[in-house]
């Protein structure tokens, strides 16, 4: 079942119900209302009838024959008072004795008797009055019964009745318009509701068809189109919009590492095959038995490859267990000792070349000894690769991290391609005069970042590099 015809369906049970409620109510009321004035009615009628009654005295023509004849008899034999001529329009009344027996009619016939029940006769003998609904002559008649009482004693009993046909025929009538009009009001209800459920649902339609094209055409740049009122449908709608925001972004980001993955496995390749290829053509010249002399050369390149491909396997190693997570500890590093011991072993590299430690502070920073002292060892070989002149290191407190740099007097980097000096095998100028396989940088970006630091780089050609970088003080990660 559809959301729009469940809620279609739950409006249209709201307003059956409250309608039957009301209905209900206002047909009691009208029930009760009615048959309140009736009573009313009835008793002011059967007063004026008790007090004919009482002025009917031993002396009145007829009493003296109501007391030797046989009972029923007719008003104008009992009393000639004008009460009991002078009542109401479609009002009856019958006078009885103590016990219930018809004494007094307006034709006097015995079977003008109004039913009285047995519980009835025994409440008007205890001097209480009582109402009574019954059929008299197949017609649905209001029965009030009053008892007359003199000396405390129930002289005689008062039955003044009214026909219910009419209120019966109003309530019905009331009764059968509210059915019809409640059946009209739910069905134009139930068209209003599917209407209205359709117009809100709207934009959850259009949201679903754009899921549906998304997920068909991969297109994730598409939007939903919602101008309405900032309500849930809205809050959904720019969720959604979120969403396939989030999810394009994911999947640009998929795609890059794609072709990023597809082109360091080029990249490998073609680093593998030079180093390769050069030892297959020397074990082939080897095979042929050249001369000692040559057999030496032979051997030296095989060993400069070998240590080549060694090199690279060691990079491609370490680049593997940074993209894997590899976990690095977190620890107090004191600076000045790690720099100082970095700088004598990068000393052994060049030794004519200046490497000197220019700003030295006593501080400390969180991370891994040793992956540090590599990232160190990384930047001063690659310095010592891309300049001539004398290389720099520095110590910066800033407020809440500390800050290391190394500086060179190189060429520099062109503006266009800072943004790619730490990318995998990147080598700017050209490759094949530039030493290394253009892995060191990036390993030294994935071990400062496994460290929570950051590693920018600042050059200007014909000036110069400074590569950055900042690492958390043990006390502002606490």
């Amino acid at each position: 079942m559809s959301i729009r015809l469940r809620l279609t369906l739950l409006y249209s049970a709201i307003l059956s119900l409250t309608l039957i409620i009301f209905g209900v109510a206002l047909y009691s009321i009208q029930a009760q209302s009615t048959l309140d004035a009736l009573k009313a009615d009835l008793t002011q009628s059967s007063e004026k009838l008790v007090e004919a009654a009482l002025r009917t005295g031993p002396d009145i023509p007829g009493r003296d024959q109501f007391e030797h004849s046989p009972p029923p008899q007719k008003f104008d034999d009992f009393s000639s008072d004008q009460a009991f001529d002078n009542l109401r329009e479609r009002e009856i009344a019958r006078i009885l004795d103590a016990d219930g027996n018809l004494v007094a009619s307006p034709f006097g016939r015995e079977e003008d008797a109004l039913p009285l029940s047995e519980e009835g006769l025994e409440t008007l003998q205890s001097q209480q009055e009582w109402w009574e609904e019954a059929a008299v002559s197949g017609e649905h008649m209001l029965i009030y019964n009053r008892p007359i009482v003199q000396q405390e004693k129930t002289e005689m009993i008062i039955q003044v009745a009214r026909s219910l046909k009419e209120r019966d025929r109003t309530l019905k009538s009331l009764a059968v318009t509210m059915a019809a009009a409640g059946l009209v009001t739910i069905l134009l209800a139930f068209g209003a509701g599917w209407t209205l459920s359709g117009l809100t649902l709207q934009p959850i339609n259009r949201m679903t068809r754009t899921a549906q094209a998304i997920g068909e055409e991969r297109d994730f740049s598409r939007r939903v189109d919602y101008s309405g009122p900032p309500d849930e449908v809205g809050r959904l709608a720019g969720t959604f919009n979120q969403m396939l925001s989030s999810l394009q972004e994911a999947y640009q980001k998929v795609e890059l590492a794609l072709h990023m993955q597809r082109d360091f496995v080029a990249d490998v390749s073609h680093e593998l095959r030079t180093p390769l290829t050069t030892l297959r053509g020397n074990l082939g010249l080897l095979r042929r038995g050249p001369p000692e002399d040559v057999q030496a050369d032979i051997l030296t390149d095989m060993v400069d490859e070998s240590d080549r491909l060694i090199r690279l396997v060691n990079d491609l190693l370490q680049l593997a267990r940074a993209d894997a997570g590899w976990s690095l500890a977190r620890e107090s590093i004191e600076l000045a000792p790690v720099l100082e011991e970095t700088i004598r072993q990068a000393r052994q590299l060049d030794q004519d070349r200046s490497i000197v430690l220019e700003k030295h502070t006593d501080v400390s920073i969180l991370g891994d000894r040793d992956a540090f002292k590599q990232v160190m060892l990384i930047l001063l070989d690659n310095a010592l690769k891309h300049s001539e002149g004398g290389i720099w290191l520095g110590i910066q407190r800033l407020d809440t991290s500390i800050e290391v740099y190394v500086r060179d007097e190189g060429p520099g980097i062109p503006a266009d391609q800072i943004e790619h000096v730490f990318e995998r095998f990147h080598r700017s100028g050209d490759k094949n005069e530039t030493a290394g396989f253009g892995l060191g940088l990036p390993i030294a970006r994935s071990l400062v970042e496994g460290m929570r630091g950051t590693i920018y780089i600042e050059s200007e050609q014909d000036s110069g590099s400074t590569i950055r970088m900042r690492f958390l003080t043990p006390a502002s990660a606490v």
